[in-house]
């Protein structure tokens, strides 16, 4: 397997052709390729979701960043207050559990802030299914934010949207080198893919695109376009499988939170107990 940056991609605007600007630097960079050719069929491209989001005009007026998130909000995870603000941890509208509902003051004009793509899935289809039409090659798509981790310090890149890629590599039902049957082991692909690729991109190194190669057996054809792929039972999913849903999270709130809501049940609680008994002992 071998990640590399695509370099000389221009900032991008509202209505940018993503494709065209992607492909023009490939082209560029492939003059200095043996054969002319850099990209290549089975190739991953992994692309940074803020050029995307300034391509499909989520740029956002906001003179209070804390406003954005809030509308941006779907459910609050946990907050923790620090001496500058509040840190807010909360599922967004793409359905995504981050710090600040994903949305991004940086690399942005002053007084605006950047908003994910609304539909990331959607985004990488349409980016996917149009560099495959231009190039004719077997090409898949992985979008990427940077995220934090339960128990873990720092950001990685994980995959937020995905087409024409398995990012999970389901292993269930099938056994290890001893024998043993696999229960559980799913290794989420997509997002070690993103990990890899911020490797090369870098957080202010104006890479936004990097180029995964080796991996082209976990590239897939794109549903609309192969619908045998349906039938075969190989479905592209898009990173929307990656998401836990949150009724089967074993982590769905924040200690405080938690901690909160337990004590105000056990008083509700027992408070309905107390009168219940009173009550009873009523003449």
């Amino acid at each position: 397997m071998s990640v590399f940056a695509l370099e000389g991609i221009p900032e991008v605007a509202a209505g940018a052709d993503l494709a065209g600007l992607i492909l023009a630097a490939a082209e560029v960079a492939a003059a200095g390729v043996a054969g002319g050719t850099l990209l290549r069929d089975g190739d991953i491209l992994a692309v940074t979701s803020k050029i995307v989001s300034k391509a499909e005009g989520r740029l956002r007026a906001a003179a209070d960043r804390e406003q954005a998130i809030t509308d941006e909000t779907v459910r609050v995870v946990a907050t923790r207050a620090y001496p500058g603000g509040v840190t807010r941890i909360v599922e967004n509208r793409q359905g995504l559990v981050m710090a600040a509902a994903g949305v991004d003051a940086s690399n942005t004009p002053e007084g605006f802030v950047l908003l994910l793509p609304a539909d990331p899935d959607a985004s990488a289809r349409a980016l996917c299914a149009a560099v495959r039409a231009r190039t004719g090659l077997r090409l898949g798509v992985i979008i990427t934010d940077t995220a934090g981790r339960p128990w873990r310090e720092g950001q990685t890149d994980i995959a937020i949207g995905a087409a024409g890629v398995a990012v999970l590599d389901d292993l269930r039902g099938t056994t290890d080198a001893a024998g043993k049957l696999l229960n559980v082991t799913a290794p989420a692909v997509g997002d070690e893919i993103a990990g890899a690729a911020d490797l090369v991109k870098g957080k202010a190194s104006g890479n936004p695109v990097a180029v995964i190669r080796g991996l082209g057996r976990l590239v897939l054809p794109l549903p609309a376009a192969d619908p045998v792929t349906a039938r075969s039972g190989v479905v592209d999913r898009g990173a929307a499988i990656l998401l836990r849903p949150s009724e089967t999270d074993m982590f769905r709130l924040g200690s405080a939170e938690a901690e909160a809501l337990g004590y105000t049940r056990g008083y509700a609680a027992g408070l309905a107990a107390g009168l219940t008994a009173a009550e009873a002992d009523l003449p």
